[in-house]
């Protein structure tokens, strides 16, 4: 235990924000090469329910979908962006600061 260590309150905050990957549905077939890249395993294929007018269950099953499952946990390296043969992922900065690296 380092008494001299600064506490967390006293260290800079960064000043940029994290970027998260956006899911475009439109344009996500659900191949999961995204999936298959996350280094965090943040993302999932998940099964899209087909919602009922006025019933609380699903008309139908659609396709799978792309799906951010972990934001904090997302590191934001962008891999995921990059992979997509669709293009259907984005980065787009939170507006949160980062903590900093301790």
């Amino acid at each position: 235990m380092t008494e001299n260590a600064p506490s967390a309150a006293a260290l800079p905050q960064a000043t940029h924000a994290k970027a998260l990957p956006t899911i475009d549905p439109a344009r996500c077939t659900g191949c999961g090469w995204c999936v298959a890249v996350c280094a965090p395993h943040v993302l999932s294929l998940q099964v899209q329910a087909q919602a009922q007018g006025t019933g609380a269950a699903p008309k139908a099953w659609g396709p799978k979908r792309s799906h951010l499952d972990d934001a904090a946990g997302c590191t934001g390296c962008a891999l995921c962006a990059v992979r997509c043969p669709f293009d259907a992922i984005a980065m787009v900065r939170t507006g949160r600061p980062l903590a900093p690296d301790l």
